[in-house]
């Protein structure tokens, strides 16, 4: 399935200017090894469906944030997810070597050029933060926004989540903690793309924030749900990356512990419950509610 149309267009101008913005940077760094900053630049901007920008733009039209100021925050989090990707296909990790249809980073660079490449977009993401150029208003909350991606980055989000699934490999583990793990490993930086343009709006107030923090928890889950699925259900070249590698690691997942038809029942569960949160804020929530269809029945 096909990004919806009415989304597309913010999905071109994001990725547009998210890869624009990123090359300006990567060029005033004066990086000397060109082999580091080649395989840097493979990693962010090698294929991707850009799914977390896009959700930054979405949350922030509907916040009425400035779009400029948007890009930064959108590029900081595709940076700290494209070097999770590429560390987490190391043979030390998950051990893969196909993402987004082509090579892993490591593959095509070497395993030591790779790490360093993910090392570099991590570092990168904060120094992108730091050096945005803010209106006065929000540049007094820059600090804010650094501490919530590194929050969600750390051993208390993404990081502390691929820890409970390395410990978590052949073993049976229960529901409420397969949860725990995927609401960091997988939750904790979907969450903070509607988190960042919540601290870069003027006008929402308490309520509303935890309202949108409560829609981010469930489509994170059931974004992860129906990755899990398609592990199962999609062949190789649809996903991008190997086919039922979850299986084959013996991985914990949804499928693996609900089984397929109880997957697809939790999906659906999560699916109506963010639904329900963004039906209850006085926004126009069209677009994040197709946002929402389009994750839990996307196809690759």
């Amino acid at each position: 399935m096909s990004i919806p149309a009415s989304l597309q267009s913010n999905l071109n101008a994001t990725a547009s200017q998210l890869t624009e913005y990123f090359m300006h940077f990567v060029e005033q760094q004066g990086i000397v090894d060109k082999a580091l900053q080649q395989a840097l630049e493979y990693a962010l901007l090698n294929g991707g469906k850009r799914m977390r920008p896009l959700l930054v733009s979405l949350v922030g039209e509907l916040l009425d944030v400035n779009k400029k100021e948007l890009i930064p925050v959108a590029l900081a989090i595709e940076c700290i997810h494209a070097y999770s990707l590429v560390h987490d296909d190391l043979p030390a990790m998950d051990d893969d070597e196909l993402r987004r249809g082509n090579p892993t980073c490591h593959v095509k660079f070497g395993e030591a050029m790779a790490i360093l490449a993910g090392d570099a977009l991590q570092s990168m993401a904060f120094q992108i933060l730091a050096s945005a150029k803010l209106n006065p208003r929000a540049s007094l909350r820059q600090h804010e926004l650094i501490l919530a991606l590194s929050k969600a980055a750390g051993p208390a989000g993404m990081v502390g989540g691929q820890s409970i699934d390395l410990s978590s490999t052949n073993k049976q583990i229960s529901l409420a903690q397969l949860n725990q793990l995927h609401a960091l490993k997988t939750g904790a930086l979907l969450k903070v793309c509607v988190t960042l343009p919540c601290l870069l709006s003027e006008n929402i107030t308490t309520s509303e924030k935890t309202v949108l923090q409560q829609f981010a928890e469930h489509i994170g889950l059931a974004f992860q749900i129906q990755d899990d699925i398609l592990d199962v259900t999609a062949d190789t070249q649809t996903l991008g990356k190997p086919q039922g590698s979850d299986q084959q690691a013996n991985k914990s997942t949804f499928v693996s512990l609900l089984g397929l038809e109880n997957a697809k029942q939790e999906l659906n569960k999560h699916h109506y419950l963010a639904i329900q949160a963004l039906r209850s804020l006085a926004y126009n929530t069209e677009k994040l509610e197709t946002f929402t269809d389009f994750m839990v029945t996307r196809t690759f």
